[in-house]
């Protein structure tokens, strides 16, 4: 299974909040003098809704840097020294303020007001730890108010942060410090390359090197080298590809264990096939930059979420999509004397 953290018992201690704006349309870095207030209850409570209810199915990753030194990283090194000195939280918030401030040079990247919290024992995998988060609040919303005097009702109105609609963050937990800390993050701006600054140049990190990961990652290139690889080599039809998919996803769900050899010989069975995937497989995983294993237990979670994108469908011009998901030699493929191509079904039940 994929990892997770549970926040029943977890304390918000600390928040600190800065302006961030885009340094390069001439917008200004505001930072706070001191911590937020927390006295009230109920603002707690509601920074925390706001902070941790968009992580739901966190992926887990690592911190990284260009030669994979994690030491390195800024907001590593930020989060190591809070975690390590306490006192330290706001000023290496205030660092933190100031790193993002430095990368947000694309024209596109919003202005927004930035968090920074400390947190005390999320439960990560049956182990309680503190964590430091890191959110972003790029968008401001319209609100109404509803006032009352002596009976007498007016409406007022103002903008603001919609609770319940947390643009980015990260969860940086304290644990696996020697391999770059666990993190989590929410990107709803993820979409072109001005929002991968937030992952990649902000953060900079790298999955984790678990099950999960393993799972979701070799599915990725089982269906990368079936869907762009494998019909420049040979002489494969839509209906082949579908069914090489359909044996990928069925090894994942029927399989406890991976073990890539026995994977090639029951998808793929063809020695040329199975030369080529390899030859794929290593290319894939060094221009990705994967620190994959040959052997790991498969996560039924990764398997349910990746098997979503592996296409069954056959589509025959605008008329005919046919949906295969079981024996492929139930499908014929041919001509007729007139040039028409067509695809032969046998079946034993029509629903």
């Amino acid at each position: 299974m994929a990892e997770k953290f549970e926040i029943e018992t977890t304390q918000l201690k600390k928040v600190s909040v800065h302006q961030v704006g885009n340094k390069t349309n001439n917008e200004d870095l505001v930072v706070s003098k001191d911590l937020l207030d927390l006295s009230d209850g109920k603002l707690k409570d509601l920074l925390m809704r706001f902070f941790v209810s968009s992580f739901s199915n966190p992926e887990f990753y690592n911190f990284s840097f260009s030669n994979n030194d994690f030491k390195l990283n800024p907001i590593y090194n930020y989060a190591f020294q809070a975690f390590e000195h306490g006192s330290s939280f706001h000023i290496n918030s205030v660092n933190i303020a100031k790193h993002l401030y430095e990368l947000s040079t694309h024209p596109q990247i919003k202005s927004g007001d930035l968090f920074v919290a400390y947190f005390a024992n999320i439960q990560v995998e049956d182990e309680d730890v503190e964590a430091i988060g890191i959110f972003k609040s790029e968008n401001k919303y319209d609100f109404l108010k509803l006032n009352q005097t002596d009976n007498v009702f007016d409406v007022s109105y103002n903008d603001g942060i919609n609770i319940d609609k947390l643009d980015k963050g990260c969860l940086i937990f304290n644990t696996n410090a020697d391999q770059g800390y666990k993190v989590c993050i929410v990107d709803k701006g993820n979409k072109g390359s001005e929002a991968q600054y937030w992952k990649d140049s902000f953060l900079q990190l790298k999955p984790c090197s678990n099950n999960y990961n393993h799972t979701k990652d070799f599915m990725n290139i089982a269906k990368n080298f079936v869907t762009k690889q494998l019909n420049e080599e040979f002489e494969v039809t839509k209906a082949d590809q579908i069914d090489y998919l359909n044996r990928s996803v069925d090894y994942f769900k029927t399989n406890d264990t991976f073990d890539k050899q026995e994977f090639e010989k029951q998808v793929f069975a063809d020695d040329n096939v199975i030369e080529s995937f390899r030859t794929f497989d290593e290319a894939y995983r060094k221009s990705n930059e994967l620190d994959m294993m040959d052997g790991f237990d498969i996560s039924a979670q990764a398997v349910k979420k990746q098997a979503k994108v592996f296409k069954s469908v056959l589509k025959l011009d605008k008329n005919f999509h046919v949906y295969i998901h079981g024996d492929r030699n139930l499908i014929e493929q041919g001509v007729d004397p007139d040039g028409r191509k067509f695809y032969k079904l046998y079946f034993k039940e029509e629903e």
